[in-house]
């Protein structure tokens, strides 16, 4: 689903990828992880087109990415920062989407699932982090898309409606879509992802499973197995 070759990304003097590979197969859920700065959204972004790498190669679907737009067409993402003009309804927000993609959704059933009907009429600027970040994921989830990106998904949620999405997640993974989650939530991300991506420095330190990074590490749960990945060199 997604081939990255000897990526490298540099911000001035700061070097954000070094010759970072990956190998994302199709179907299931993969969690990027890592401290701040150790290139997580900035892979993210490369994967999207939105940031141009100074050296490396991308495939999406088996295709290069490089000069070309269309296969974002096959992506629903989920910016960290969503920001649409504050003045514009949701309901208005809704409709200029759909008005763009031009494909079937799901609208009505993702409303009111996390509980927006209250909210149709209300302008952006006017809605809690909260409900901003619920909107954002009904716009994420309404189109059927193979792969699915979501930057720091849970963040702002209500424990019921981070509930609904960790069952949307899991839905879209039994259809066999590929989910790429950049997550801060250790929690969450051992409830649903398949495999974790550890990013250290610009390049990964551990792909693999939980469980195997647990045995690895000799930890209990994730969040302490991750602590210990820094600590102890652990590969895949």
């Amino acid at each position: 689903m997604i081939e990255v070759d000897s990526l490298h990304k540099k911000f001035g003097k700061n070097q954000v990828l070094t010759g970072l590979d990956l190998q994302i197969e199709e179907g299931g859920i993969f969690a990027v992880l890592g401290p701040n700065g150790s290139g997580k959204t900035t892979l993210i972004k490369c994967i999207l087109g939105m940031v141009l790498p100074n050296k490396g190669a991308i495939k999406v679907m088996g295709a290069p990415i490089k000069n070309t737009w269309r296969y974002r067409k096959q992506i629903n993402y989920l910016p960290q920062i969503a920001n649409f003009p504050g003045n514009i309804k949701v309901n208005e927000l809704f409709k200029m989407i759909k008005d763009l993609r031009q494909q079937p959704d799901r609208q009505e059933e993702l409303i009111s699932l996390f509980g927006l009907e209250p909210s149709m009429n209300k302008r952006l600027a006017t809605l809690s982090g909260g409900t901003k970040q619920k909107v954002n994921i009904v716009l994420t989830f309404m189109f059927n898309s193979p792969l699915i990106i979501l930057d720091e998904p849970t963040t702002g949620l209500d424990p019921a409606s981070l509930i609904q999405l960790k069952n949307l997640i899991r839905e879209e993974k039994s259809k066999g879509k590929t989910i790429l989650i950049s997550s801060h939530i250790m929690q969450f991300v051992a409830e649903v992802a398949d495999e974790i991506i550890y990013l250290l420095e610009g390049t990964i330190y551990y792909k693999g499973g939980i469980s195997e990074l647990q045995k690895k590490t000799g930890q209990k749960d994730l969040e302490h197995a991750i602590a210990a990945i820094t600590s102890t060199p652990v590969h895949a």
